[in-house]
């Protein structure tokens, strides 16, 4: 007997509640729009087109021969931990133990271990405007309720302080810095990051992009301004291992047994042989992540002066992460429709402003992890197709 798929499913109300994830919607069209012979450029999705490094991917090889890839320790592997905790010493000058690091299958579960453990139903969130999409949705999903801080094109899309006490009321738990950012490529100012740090709320700091910072601005964590802080990293973005799936959070010690224990029965452990190779990116790969930090730069210069030769509005330059958050308000008021229409008569797939939020309407992301060559060929297309 056929099995009758139910016309109707009951979902519970926060699920409901979670969108989609915009950017990869115009990814899978794009998809599909190649299935059927058209070339696309992918600026839509913010993926290092990097190979991994050859020292990494040797590493977890030399690891699955002679190593039997058994559960690690639910906390990750000790050496990787004790070298997150002297690169955080080196870089910033943070003193962390290796009992507050957590090792994760990426950051997405992080964040989702950070919210669990730090949120009450009822409790409120802030979190910036635009923001990385899935944000709200981490909040909302158990059961807290975001509150959102605007940030504006003409402030550099800064948070401000002052504004941020404003929006703060009894039930705000906790607020959420990612710095260098998706989707503006903006780094916030340490005046910022330690007013922000003055408020005394607990600080969710996503510092997946760190590293990738370009000219003489320089990145900042968290933990330079106040303790009361959870810090999210990882390695898909630096080292370009995305699909290696290997996070990290740094939390208070107060917190420390509720992540190990959530992380016990829902993860078990982050997969053993990715955190050896991990470990690898962080002792051996600092030639490698020069090279691709410096082309990267070079990309981004040619993205950006391209951008606005063509009438996009870039106000304040963007000097993090691999993203140029462009005005496109000149073509349409329409991010989503501009975006399909960029894809479907240009072959260029760009993320709409929408996807990060209310106020990032009438804005495209674009990203340059791609090739130059790349770019420059998207760049006219755009050109043809908005007639300039």
């Amino acid at each position: 007997m056929a099995f009758k798929k139910p016309e109707h499913v009951h979902l519970p109300p926060h699920i409901q509640a979670l969108k989609p994830f915009l950017a990869m919607e115009i990814m899978e069209r794009a998809q599909e729009l190649e299935a059927q012979g058209q070339h696309i450029i992918h600026l839509e999705i913010g993926e290092p087109d990097f190979d991994t490094p050859s020292c990494i991917k040797e590493a977890c090889q030399r690891f699955l021969v002679e190593k039997r890839p058994h559960y690690t320790h639910s906390l990750g592997l000790l050496e990787l931990r004790e070298a997150i905790c002297e690169q955080y010493r080196n870089r910033y000058g943070i003193a962390i133990t290796p009992e507050r690091v957590l090792i994760t299958s990426g950051t997405s579960p992080a964040m989702l271990l950070v919210f669990s453990v730090l949120l009450d139903r009822e409790d409120a969130v802030i979190l910036p405007d635009p923001h990385y999409p899935c944000y709200p949705n981490y909040v909302r999903y158990v059961g807290a309720e975001p509150q959102f801080a605007v940030l504006h094109e003409d402030e550099g899309f800064q948070y401000n302080v002052h504004v941020v006490k404003h929006i703060l009321n009894q039930r705000t738990k906790a607020l959420v810095i990612n710095s260098p950012a998706n989707p503006t490529g903006i780094i916030t100012s340490p005046s910022v990051l330690a007013g922000l740090s003055e408020l005394g709320i607990c600080i969710v700091s996503d510092e997946i992009y760190h590293g990738l910072v370009y000219g003489e601005e320089q990145e900042h964590t968290v933990l330079e301004y106040t303790d009361n802080a959870f810090v999210i990293n990882g390695f898909s973005k630096l080292y370009a291992m995305t699909g290696w799936r290997v996070g990290y959070v740094i939390a208070p010690s107060a917190f420390m047994r509720a992540l190990q224990t959530l992380h016990q029965n829902f993860f078990i452990s982050a997969n053993s042989f990715v955190q050896w190779a991990a470990l690898t990116a962080l002792k051996e790969c600092h030639t490698e992540v020069e090279l691709m930090k410096a082309t990267y730069n070079e990309r981004r210069m040619v993205l950006l002066a391209g951008l606005r030769k063509l009438g996009f509005q870039v106000a304040v330059e963007p000097t993090g992460a691999f993203y140029i958050f462009a005005n496109a308000k000149r073509f349409g008021e329409d991010s989503l429709q501009l975006a399909y229409d960029m894809l479907e008569g240009a072959g260029v797939g760009c993320t709409p402003g929408i996807d990060f939020g209310e106020h990032g309407e009438g804005f495209l992301r674009f990203t340059y992890a791609n090739s130059k060559e790349n770019i420059e060929e998207a760049l006219e297309r755009m050109k043809i197709y908005l007639g300039g």
